[in-house]
């Protein structure tokens, strides 16, 4: 699954799980664990992947499901 996440497009995200969602993000982060940790966009993408975890391990309301959905389309992933 490795490189999964940066071969995903939009409409692909929408019709995927949120098991499916959360390995992406868990990909990702392995990613982001290989550079420099001090590096503040390391940093900030590592924030950003463990709000999209915590969003999708809760029910969401509405609001938290565009939130969760503006997240992942701003990853670029």
């Amino acid at each position: 699954m490795e490189n999964m996440a940066s071969s995903i497009s939009k409409p692909q995200l929408k019709q995927m799980g949120n098991e499916e969602k959360a390995a992406a993000v868990h990909d990702e982060m392995q990613r982001m664990n290989k550079l420099p940790p001090n590096s503040s966009y390391v940093t900030h993408r590592l924030r950003v992947l463990n709000k999209i975890l915590q969003l999708l391990s809760i029910k969401r309301t509405v609001s938290q499901e565009e939130e969760l959905e503006l997240l992942f389309a701003g990853l670029h992933m």
